[in-house]
This record gives C-alpha cells, sequence and structure tokens, in this order.
C-alpha cells in the first residue's frame, strides 16, 4: 500500500532517533508488541483478501444498485453497505470495495464525486467503531481489554448508531433527489463460489478463537490452509501494514517510557472517563486514531472511553484516519481536500459532542 510508505519511513525515523537518544536494548524491544492483536490482524488480512479475490464483495455491490432511481437514494445505499462492509472486512477493505464502484457508476451516470468520496470516508469510520474488527485500534482495544465479542459491541453500539444517524442526516443535506439512470451497469462480475464459501466458513472459526484469545491457533490453521491451497492470496496481504503496526507498537510506548513524555500525558489524569475521551478524540487529530489508541492505553483503564475516543477522533482532519486518506486517494480527483475539510471537521465537532453525552448518560 503505497500510503503507507511515508509512515513507515516516520516510524523508522523515530525508531532510530529515540535509540541514539534513549537507547533500550534491541532484544527487549519484541517485548514492547502486542503479539495477540499481531496475529489477530494477520489472520483478517488474509481472510478479507480472500473475500476480495473471490469476487463476492464486487459482485454484491454492483447487485445493490440496479434498482435505485435517483442520487439521494443512491448516497443512503452507499452510506449503509460501506458502513455495513467495514463492520466485518475493516474500514480499509470496505473502501476498496465501495469506492471502485461508485467511480464505475460516475462512468454511466454524472455523479458529484467528491461529495460521494466523502460520506463514504465517514461511512467506514462509523460503521467500523462497532465491531473488533472494523479497524486496527478496535482489534487493539478489545485484545487489551479481554472483553467477550459481544461484550465489545454492546459497549460501542450506542455510539455508532449515534454516528451514523448523524451520517444519514448529512447524506440527505449533501445529496438531491435527482433522477439517475444506472439501468446500464450490466457488465458481469463472476464469483469464486468455493473461494467465497470457504472464507466466509473461516472467518467465523477465526472470530471464534481469537474471542477466546487463540489468535495464534487461528492464524496457524488459516495461514497454512491457504499456503497450501490459495498461495496467492497470502502472498498479496498487506505485509506492509502489519510491520507498521508492530513498529507503531514498538516506537510509541518507547517514546510514551520517556519520562518528559510519561509525565505530561500522566498529568491528564486519565482516570475520569470524559477525560479519556476527549484526550482519545484530540490526540487522533493530531497522530491518528490507532497511534492514539495505543499511547493512551497505558494511561487509562477504561477501554470504552479511549474506544469511543478514538472511534470519533477518525472524523475531522484527515490524518484522523488512515482510512480518509485511502479514499481520496483511490478517487484519484483533485481539489478534494478542501470540500473534505469543510464537511468532516463539523462533523467531528458535533460527534464529539454527541459521543460525550452518550458516554456519560449510557
Amino acid at each position: 500500500m503505497a500510503l503507507a510508505e511515508p509512515v513507515l519511513s516516520i516510524l523508522v525515523a523515530a525508531l532510530v532517533v529515540l535509540q541514539i537518544c534513549a537507547p533500550r536494548a534491541w532484544s527487549t524491544l519484541p517485548a514492547l508488541v502486542d503479539w495477540q492483536t499481531v496475529m489477530t490482524l494477520a489472520g483478517l488480512l488474509i481472510l478479507t483478501k480472500a473475500l476480495e479475490y473471490s469476487g463476492f464483495l464486487t459482485w454484491a455491490a454492483h447487485r445493490l444498485v440496479h434498482r435505485i432511481r435517483s442520487e439521494r437514494a443512491l448516497a443512503f445505499l452507499l452510506v449503509a453497505f460501506a458502513a455495513a462492509l467495514s463492520m466485518v472486512v475493516t474500514n480499509d477493505v470496505a473502501l476498496f470495495v465501495v469506492v471502485p464502484l461508485v467511480l464505475s457508476l460516475h462512468q454511466l451516470s454524472p455523479l458529484p464525486l467528491k461529495r460521494f468520496v466523502i460520506v463514504i470516508a465517514l461511512a467506514v469510520n462509523a460503521g467500523s467503531v462497532l465491531t473488533p474488527l472494523g479497524n486496527p485500534q478496535n482489534l487493539f482495544l478489545w485484545q487489551l481489554s479481554g472483553a467477550s465479542f459481544g461484550r465489545f459491541v454492546a459497549a460501542l453500539a450506542p455510539l455508532c448508531a449515534l454516528l451514523m444517524v448523524l451520517l444519514f442526516a448529512l447524506a440527505a443535506l449533501l445529496f438531491r433527489p435527482r433522477p439517475l439512470d444506472l439501468t446500464k451497469d450490466v457488465q458481469m462480475h463472476p464469483v469464486d463460489r468455493p473461494l467465497a464459501g470457504v472464507a466466509a466458513l473461516l472467518f467465523v472459526a477465526f472470530v471464534l478463537l481469537a474471542d477466546t484469545h487463540r489468535a495464534g491457533i487461528a492464524l496457524a490453521g488459516v495461514g497454512v490452509g491457504f499456503l497450501i491451497w490459495r498461495t496467492r492470496i497470502v502472498l498479496k496481504i498487506d505485509w506492509l501494514l502489519l510491520l507498521i503496526f508492530i513498529l507503531m507498537f514498538i516506537v510509541l510506548r518507547s517514546a510514551a517510557a520517556l519520562p518528559w513524555i510519561h509525565h505530561a500525558l500522566a498529568s491528564l489524569e486519565l482516570q475520569a472517563p470524559l477525560r479519556t475521551y476527549a484526550a482519545g478524540a484530540v490526540l487522533s487529530q493530531a497522530i491518528s486514531n490507532v497511534p492514539a489508541a495505543i499511547v493512551l492505553a497505558g494511561f487509562t483503564h477504561d477501554w470504552r472511553a479511549l474506544a469511543f475516543g478514538v472511534s470519533v477522533g477518525g472524523f475531522g482532519l484527515a490524518i484522523g484516519s488512515l482510512a480518509n486518506l485511502i479514499a481520496v486517494r483511490l478517487s484519484g480527483e483533485r481539489g478534494v481536500w478542501l470540500p473534505f475539510h469543510l464537511i468532516a471537521i463539523p462533523f467531528w465537532v458535533i460527534a464529539v459532542f454527541g459521543g460525550g453525552l452518550v458516554l456519560f448518560f449510557l
């Protein structure tokens, strides 16, 4: 993923600087990594790549839009589809399905492409809030908390519901009920049914094993199985993302251990849920929500408040979530950053206020 290369460069440079200024024995660095989370992420990357290669997601996306007759209805459908998809196959993978779908539909009927890309980016961030599988920060906090899959979903459901209501209201404002003709979308999209079926079954089994903290066993089974049956799938997963995730743990936890940074973060007194929430929402605007979750997790035991904060932190500035950057890059549209921030920043302000109320009262 080309987008990740600058992130990797920054992390490597930061690691070098940290090892010069505050050296640690290299042998101690692997202990900083949450390997349970990394193994879970690796397994999910293999399974979502299998679903992607099966063609099922693309086939389902095109089938969904066949009866759409207005621009606003299309916006509602794509928001719902992107959000639902991100709950299962992560927000990044959802973008790789939905944004190309919009681009192909745009060739059939002119669409306000920039607005569609913006709401889809917001939709995958909102939908991914619900489950541990939705995004890397949820995956990390799920493994860290020790909560069951069901308990995690129940804890994040009120925030996800709020964000989706706000998102549908935004879509209603941004898109008109202008007639659309998408009847020319008749291109065949073949599905590798054996691959799709096996991937779906293994997905359920993998989640059940990860829920009981047996991600290593689950990863071994999935990895070896696909290496034997469909080697290309394992070779084509985003290995760079895994490396970045490992380096994030090492760099951010090493940095957080520096006396002046540790003192500054400790002085935030994150024992109060609303303080943790605010810290996550604000810090994400500076360093993105995954690093914010990793850094702040060492200073609070309230995983729900932190999950609320970094989830809301995915909105606002584009850097708040890597999904924002991926969506814009996939669209190929120029001049999208200004309209993105004109929409995303007010949405973040409203979401921060609303999420705080949900956290306080529920």
